[in-house]
């Protein structure tokens, strides 16, 4: 699979997490006669996962954090309310296997002992080479002797493993050990966490949104004080300043946006047709996107792919973000990262030139955020030991370590209320307050079955349109067919499908009923 393409969603890779692993490290927790009086105090594990331990120096300096500076709120930060004597008592000694891609191995070492150091539950990690880890997992799970506990990936792979029933439900050590699940936005909830009506499936992981990001400064040379709403109010505006973007300084293009082949072309095309009202599929689980709002919405992005940079049909997110940090894009299309990354001296060369801007609206559209990609992190159902690896994946998601991963600018996206919602973290993240206000009405596509090969297929059509081989409502037809023969092989339109309609539909769009905030 293409896992290896998306390394930006590794949660584990270099600063993604608790860097206060050398500060804890050291301690002898185990006692293999099941006694942990000699434990670390779990007061003072946690007080050294903070911001002083965790982000970098030069990003503290950036922006003048203390160490202890609160970038979450305490009360809803799973590790700071859970009841580890409790944990201790019921769990330590334990064993769980963690599955992680080969390349992540090294660094997801660091987060071992601090949760070993509240938990007494002993971490190992479980290295599956990138390049094969779709395959690698699902031939395990068949096997029916998987080699993990735990697994953390891209989120429309849930439509996969929960449908085969290769995940335990976690809904009674959600309650048993009170985590804030609630705080999770309701898109990652119902699109990271349950799935269908089997319940809660896994925790949220990444947790993604498309935005749109602007250089003021580009902005400025065509007559434009730029501001988070009116700088952009519609795509047809965007269309409409595109020509005079792309003259307003050398080397610099108007329209950075993924219109690579497969997946990446269909999260472009899903962000902006979601804005006209896409639906993909109706309540029999027949596609629909082939109709007037995703037709209009590859229109538009054909419309723009004109003043776009080069080679956006070869596009994928390395390419974007590499153009986009080294000021070479006027308004990009892309995740919330791109927003948080630009400030960063050390990863960008925009600085302070950036906006990130109120999605674009259409007329007679919705208000339409897209919730694309992310990762979920998952206990297998063949695990000896699920609950404590249901408590390594509490820990590992908790709000502060994803405060912290924000505030690195590592990729790793919070999920929480109160942490995107926290004035102390929207002082380092440019982007999270339009991010917050927008998950509120975010569209999701549904984790079905062959969710990841639907993409692609959908995707490699749309790419032929951006190259002038078809025309939009050809492409997207032909797309609805391959869809729907993808899915009869998976098992609907035979009288019981493997997603409850009802129960997934409300995860679609949870703007659905509400005014838009603008």
């Amino acid at each position: 699979m293409l896992l290896n393409k998306m390394n930006r969603r590794n949660v584990l890779k270099s600063t993604a997490a608790v860097g206060a692993t050398a500060a804890i490290g050291g301690v002898n927790m185990f006692n293999i006669n099941g006694a942990f009086a000699a434990m670390a105090n779990p007061a003072d594990v946690l007080a050294k996962i903070n911001v002083g331990n965790t982000v970098k120096k030069e990003y503290r300096e950036q922006y003048k954090l203390g160490d202890n500076d609160e970038l979450w709120d305490p009360k809803k930060d799973w590790i700071r309310t859970a009841d580890w004597e409790a944990i201790r008592k019921e769990h330590a000694g334990k064993t769980v296997r963690f599955a992680i891609g080969a390349a992540d191995r090294e660094s997801a070492q660091d987060q071992v002992a601090p949760f070993e150091a509240l938990s007494g539950i002993k971490i190992e990690l479980v290295a599956i080479p990138d390049d094969s880890m779709y395959d690698k997992v699902v031939a395990e799970f068949l096997g029916g002797n998987a080699s993990f506990d735990a697994i953390q990936f891209f989120s429309p792979w849930l439509g996969d493993f929960g449908a085969q029933g290769f995940l335990k439900p976690l809904d009674e050590y959600v309650a048993k050990w009170k985590l804030p699940f609630d705080d999770f936005y309701p898109t990652y909830q119902q699109n990271y966490g349950h799935w269908a009506d089997k319940g809660i499936l896994g925790i949220p992981f990444d947790c993604d949104i498309q935005q749109v990001h602007i250089r003021p400064s580009i902005f400025k040379k065509i007559g434009i004080d730029a501001d988070r709403i009116t700088t952009i109010p519609s795509y047809d505006d965007m269309i409409r300043l595109a020509p005079e973007l792309n003259k307003a300084e050398k080397g610099v293009n108007a329209i950075g946006m993924m219109c690579g082949r497969g997946f990446w072309a269909t999260y472009t095309w899903q962000h902006v047709a979601a804005q006209y009202g896409l639906q993909l599929f109706n309540d029999k689980w027949e596609p629909t996107f082939n109709g007037d709002a995703g037709v209009k919405g590859l229109e538009t992005i054909v419309a723009l792919s004109k003043h776009a940079i080069e080679g956006v049909a070869a596009a994928d997110w390395p390419t974007n973000r590499a153009a986009w940090l080294g000021g070479q894009v006027a308004c990009n299309i892309s995740w919330q990262d791109s927003g948080t990354q630009a400030t960063r001296p050390d990863q960008s060369k925009i600085g302070d030139d950036v906006l990130t801007i109120y999605e674009p609206r259409v007329a007679g559209g919705t208000y339409a955020p897209p919730n694309i990609a992310g990762s979920t992190s998952c206990v297998a159902i063949t695990s000896p030991e699920p609950e404590a690896a249901f408590l390594m994946l509490a820990y590992l998601t908790t709000a502060s370590i994803m405060a912290m991963n924000e505030a690195n600018a590592n990729g790793v996206a919070p999920g929480y209320r109160s942490v995107l919602a926290n004035e102390n973290l929207r002082k380092v993240s440019q982007p999270a307050k339009v991010w917050s206000e927008a998950l509120d009405y975010a569209w999701c596509a549904p984790r079905l079955p062959q969710g990841f090969q639907i993409d692609q297929e959908i995707g490699f059509l749309i790419n032929k349109v951006v190259v002038g081989e078809l025309k939009p409502k050809e492409a997207l037809d032909q797309a609805a067919v391959k869809v729907k023969e993808i899915m009869t092989k998976n098992g609907f339109y035979a009288g019981k499908d493997p997603m409850n309609y009802a129960a997934t539909e409300p995860g679609f769009w949870m703007g659905k009923g509400k005014k838009a905030p603008f």
